[in-house]
């Protein structure tokens, strides 16, 4: 039982860093596009960031349907996580 714990943690875990970095350029891009925006500076690569376009890679198809499922799993399995711990 106390291994089958220990693997959940470890899947949740991975789940959330997996989702952290991508959670964490969205939540940047974002704060720092609408802090810029009223000073007048046009930084519109930062949108283009906060929707999945990172250039090279154009992740805007999927991106945010990536973050919406990894964020809810991530929720869901910390919620089971705490239900069990006593």
């Amino acid at each position: 039982m106390e291994r089958l714990k220990t693997n959940k943690r470890k899947i949740h875990r991975k789940i959330t860093a997996i989702a952290a970095i991508p959670l964490l350029i969205t939540i940047l891009s974002g704060t720092v596009y609408s802090v810029l925006q009223p000073l007048g500076v046009d930084a519109f690569w930062l949108i283009k960031w906060h929707t999945g376009n990172f250039g090279i890679i154009n992740l805007q198809p999927f991106y945010s349907i990536f973050l919406g499922i990894v964020s809810i799993i991530s929720i869901i399995s910390g919620f089971k996580l705490l239900k069990e711990n006593p």
